[in-house]
């Protein structure tokens, strides 16, 4: 079973890594094609074409212009603990022990802009692409025409190498785009997570991002591989919801009382 998270625009490279486990993204070559391309973008062009500020444009073209294989932990960090934000809040790769790694190195990708499909030990330098980027390259005119192919079957390979063909799909609808789920030959399931607020459940969106990072970090825990297991899911207060499930769409709820205060 495979699951797939989507990045994080919010990055830690100052914390050391936990773990002198790292590998090489698989698609480095890929990655230094679009990094030849932004470096032709001034700063200016750069706030027009991803929609951030004139002081993010200047950071982003600096780490583009500064971006150079080979990575090692002198100049880079595994991508599960350098992205942060709220997936990666509840993911918490830091704490992985070593036994952790390993399986989440098998079961758990990223999805990214920049490096396609990432392995949580596989080293990143800071970047800020976005997979619904409009980038012009020589595939078509943005990044799904560039990645949807090679991230395909790159998916595809992950999940026959994972011993069950299950992608638990937790990425956003941006990122989990770049896949044609139409070729994959697995049973694609979506956990939702739905929080109690007025009396009503809602997808809310702070708590439905740490919830797919809660999940993946259980599945790596547990040792998971089989789809019904995802039903036993009760971690911060979550339970699976039957009467709101349909197909394989998991949907998971919590009641505001059973929220961590």
């Amino acid at each position: 079973m495979l699951s797939v998270i989507s990045p994080a625009k919010t990055l830690d490279f100052e914390t050391p890594a936990t773990t002198d486990q790292v590998t090489q993204p698989n698609f480095l070559d890929h990655s230094q094609t679009l990094i030849d391309i932004l470096r032709d973008y001034s700063p200016q062009q750069l706030s027009d074409l991803m929609g951030i500020s004139d002081k993010l444009a200047g950071l982003n073209a600096a780490r583009f212009a500064q971006w150079e294989p080979p990575f090692s932990l002198d100049n880079a960090k595994p991508a599960a603990q350098a992205f942060q934000g709220d997936v990666y809040t509840g993911l918490e790769a830091d704490t992985f022990s070593k036994e952790d790694n390993q399986f989440a190195q098998q079961h758990l990708r990223i999805l990214s802009g920049l490096y396609g499909l990432l392995r949580p030990l596989d080293l990143i330098q800071p970047y800020r692409l976005e997979m619904g980027t409009k980038l012009a390259n020589s595939s078509g005119k943005d990044l799904y025409a560039y990645w949807k192919p090679t991230l395909t079957q790159a998916v595809n390979q992950a999940i026959a190498d994972s011993g069950s063909k299950v992608l638990v799909n937790l990425a956003s609808n941006e990122y989990f785009k770049a896949v044609d789920t139409k070729s994959l030959d697995a049973q694609v399931i979506t956990p939702v997570f739905k929080d109690e607020k007025n009396g009503q459940f809602k997808i809310i969106s702070f708590y439905a991002k740490k919830a797919r990072g809660l999940m993946s970090a259980w599945i790596i825990r547990e040792r998971l591989n089989t789809p019904e297991a995802l039903q036993e899911f009760n971690v911060d207060g979550y339970r699976f919801d039957l009467a709101s499930s349909q197909g394989d769409t998991f949907v998971f709820i919590r009641r505001e009382a059973d929220r961590p205060s």
